[in-house]
Order: structure tokens, then C-alpha cells, then sequence
């Protein structure tokens, strides 16, 4: 969700993906239902290779968490526990311990497979941490409200402090509205989408050496990538994006680009079919051979349960 919409409302949006499941075939539902309960706004998403699904809430900072085979997830960290009041985007490791974003407390919050809180680690006051990508040797996450990128160091089960990594002033414009990050095979690039200030024009794709700490703009074709939410397969990027439309609203969608060898150029292929601002898609997964992407109704003129989780349609 871009900054225009963010303004609209009283929350703000991320997103958070996962790498592509090798679980067994399954019949799936189409449709998951991460709420019936009025006010839960889910926001990010991770899915794991053997199918189990954790979905975010904005509003009140819980996670839910569910598989694939069945339609409803279950609330596995409650509301507002450890001082996660709004969580936003969801990671999980190769150890299978959960990365949380708390956006309002500028706090990273790690778990164990059970659920028991093994590190908080906070950014200044006033940060705003929206979306994270774990490598083998760090965790990155952006930081909305002040264009900057946080690190913290992984060293086998120990999780470093938060240190400001990459600033406003390290790239070559200052971001707008830093959102969605993925990283590229190897850990050696990571690519992050800057939603811009509202302006037509500002969104940006940034290009970010993880070795020289540097950044550089992505030049970006046939459509655009200032996304909310991203996925990188290979040299296949899907973000999901939003853009006005002919009533005076906005639709959403997922865009899927190609991007070049060194991650410079991208260039839009594919479009999803549309969602409106009573759904307003935030971020997406992969689950096998399709796509899910989160309905936080954060635009919706009266957000009302069920909350829920559904196939991107008409991209896959």
C-alpha cells in the first residue's frame, strides 16, 4: 500500500514471503480464515515448505497460524503479548524459529517453533519496521517512516542487536515509504520496494549490495514494482501493488517481473486480475504451484470479519 493510502487510514502496511514448499500434494482450500473476530486487519504472511502458514495482524499485533489443509488458522501468539501491539511482516527460518516485525514498537521479535520468545531486538523510537528478509548471516528489515534499512547479525542460534544499516542519505534519492525486501540466491543482492511519498512517479525498486552495503535504483519496465509485499523466485519478482482507478478508488494487484543477471533491470510481464479497497491485498506467498496473498481490508470503509487469506487470481 502506498503512502497516499496509508494516510487514509489509521494503520500502515508490509510484507513478508516465504521461499517456494516442497510439501506433498494436499487438497487445499482456496479461501483460509485467519479471523472471525471484529478489528484484526492481517498483514503478513509466511508459508514453510511443509505447509504451515502464519499470518500477521496490523491492528492488534497477533499471529495466527494454520496449514494448508485446512481453511482456518488458529491464534498461536496472542494479541499484544512480549509488547507486540501491531506486527507486520512474518519470516521463518531454516531452524524454524518466526521473525516478527513490530511496526508501532520498532522491536524485531524472534520465536522458537513453540512459540517461546528467544530475542527482541529494537530499533530507535519513532522507527516504523515493516518487512524482513533472513539470510545465513543477518536479518534485514525495513524501516518505513524512516527510510532506513536495520541489520541484526545471526551467528548460529544468537540474534545480534538492531543497528541502522543502510540511511536515507545512502541512497540515491531518500526513500519515500521503504516496504517489501527479498533476497537474491547466494545472499549476495537484496531487492526493496519503496512505495515513494504519494506522488505519482516516486515509487522506486532499490537494488541493495548486501556485501558493500550500497544502493541503486532498479530500472524498472512496463509497469510498475513500488510494491507492497515482494517474492523473488530465481529472476521472476512478484510485488503486490496498487494503482488508482477509474472511480476515484484504487485496485490492487500482483505484478510479475523479470529481472535481469545483476538485479539492474526489471521489466514487467504478467498482471493478476484485480482486487478492490474492500479487500486491499497487502503481501503474498508461495504455496507450491500457486500464489496467496493477505486480505487486510486496511482501505476497506468498514474492515468486518472474516478476515482472510486467498489465491491470487489469474497468476500463479
Amino acid at each position: 500500500m502506498n503512502t497516499f493510502l496509508v494516510l487514509t487510514t489509521s494503520l500502515v502496511v508490509l510484507a513478508g514471503t516465504s521461499g517456494v514448499p516442497a510439501h506433498a500434494a494436499v487438497d487445499r482450500a482456496d479461501t483460509y480464515v485467519v479471523s472471525s473476530e471484529p478489528g484484526v486487519l492481517p498483514e503478513g504472511i509466511a508459508v514453510t515448505r511443509t505447509g504451515t502458514m502464519y499470518v500477521t495482524s496490523l491492528a492488534t499485533g497477533a499471529v495466527y497460524r494454520g496449514d494448508v489443509r485446512h481453511r482456518r488458522l488458529r491464534p498461536f501468539l496472542p494479541a499484544g503479548s512480549d509488547g507486540r501491539t501491531h506486527a507486520a511482516g512474518v519470516r521463518v527460518d531454516r531452524a524454524g524459529r518466526l521473525f516478527v516485525a513490530g511496526y508501532d514498537t520498532a522491536t524485531l521479535f524472534v520465536y522458537d517453533p513453540d512459540g517461546r520468545l528467544l530475542a527482541k531486538r529494537s530499533a530507535v523510537t519513532g522507527a516504523a519496521l515493516n518487512d524482513l528478509v533472513i539470510t545465513d548471516h543477518a536479518v534485514y528489515v525495513t524501516d518505513s517512516v524512516g527510510g532506513t534499512i536495520w541489520r541484526a547479525t545471526l551467528d548460529g542460534g544468537r540474534v545480534g542487536p538492531l543497528e541502522a544499516w543502510l540511511l536515507p542519505s545512502d541512497f540515491p534519492t531518500a526513500p519515500g515509504f521503504l516496504n517489501g525486501i527479498v533476497a537474491s540466491a547466494g545472499d549476495r543482492l537484496a531487492v526493496v520496494a519503496d512505495q515513494g511519498t504519494g506522488a505519482p512517479g516516486t515509487e522506486r525498486l532499490w537494488r541493495i549490495d548486501l556485501a558493500d552495503a550500497t544502493a541503486s535504483e532498479v530500472r524498472v519496465s512496463g509497469g510498475q514494482l513500488g510494491a507492497d509485499g515482494l517474492l523473488l523466485e530465481g529472476n521472476r519478482l512478484y510485488g503486490v501493488v496498487n494503482f488508482p482507478d477509474p472511480a476515484d478508488g484504487y485496485r490492487f494487484a500482483v505484478n510479475l517481473a523479470v529481472l535481469d543477471g545483476d538485479l539492474r533491470a526489471a521489466r514487467v510481464v504478467r498482471q493478476s486480475r484485480t482486487a478492490g479497497l474492500e479487500q486491499s491485498p497487502t503481501t503474498l506467498a508461495r504455496d507450491r504451484d500457486r500464489l496467496l496473498w493477505v486480505n487486510s481490508q486496511l482501505s476497506a470503509t468498514a474492515p468486518a470479519p472474516p478476515f482472510t487469506v486467498t489465491e491470487v487470481p489469474g497468476l500463479s
